[in-house]
């Protein structure tokens, strides 16, 4: 007598069905960013993110990730930071490494971003590691490691060439292992 009828959902299917619904919206707004205003952007963002609990890792990430990509690195640098520490997760987690790694780059802490890529380079590949490493390389030349930059970008493109990908892993590696030449005497 006290079980629900069969033929509501049971909570957990309704939270994963609101989950499934909120994520389509974000998706949908991400979509149509370049359709808003930066502000209405910012707006909209804001309000699904209302939506869920505050201190939530997903709606902290994702309003980081719309003033990030809106031109306001400063603004999304603690949501990224809240995000991971509240737990977020999979590929979020992984993007939010990225981004906050980058933002702290154009920032001016290429340093910490060095650490934070490098870091995320050890806990294996998957579909963003060319991402880890294209902004690492950037970060690294921030650094003064242009070399080191320069090497850890060919690797990550030589699987993408329709030939001398060979070749491009040679060059990489030699980078790493001459220093640089200059033409003074």
């Amino acid at each position: 007598m006290g079980d629900a009828p069969s033929c509501f959902p049971a909570p957990a299917t309704l939270v994963r069905m609101q989950s499934r619904e909120w994520e389509e919206r974000v998706a949908a707004l991400w979509a149509s960013l370049d359709d808003h205003e930066r502000d209405d952007f910012h707006s909209a963002m804001k309000m699904l993110c209302a939506e869920l609990p505050a201190g939530t890792a997903d709606a902290d990430f994702e309003l980081a990730a719309a003033y990030d990509s809106t031109g306001y690195p400063e603004r999304a640098v603690p949501l990224y930071g809240r995000a991971l520490e509240a737990g977020l997760e999979g590929e979020r987690r992984r993007r939010a490494v990225i981004q906050l790694a980058s933002s702290l780059r154009n920032l001016g802490r290429p340093d910490i971003s060095v650490a934070m890529l490098t870091d995320e380079r050890g806990r294996g590949e998957d579909h963003l590691s060319d991402a880890v490493d294209a902004v690492l390389a950037l970060a690294l030349a921030d650094t003064g490691r242009e070399r080191e930059g320069l090497s850890l970008a060919l690797t990550a493109l030589a699987p993408h060439l329709p030939r001398y990908q060979r070749s491009m892993k040679n060059y990489a590696r030699a980078l790493l292992e001459k220093p640089a030449t200059t033409d003074e005497g």
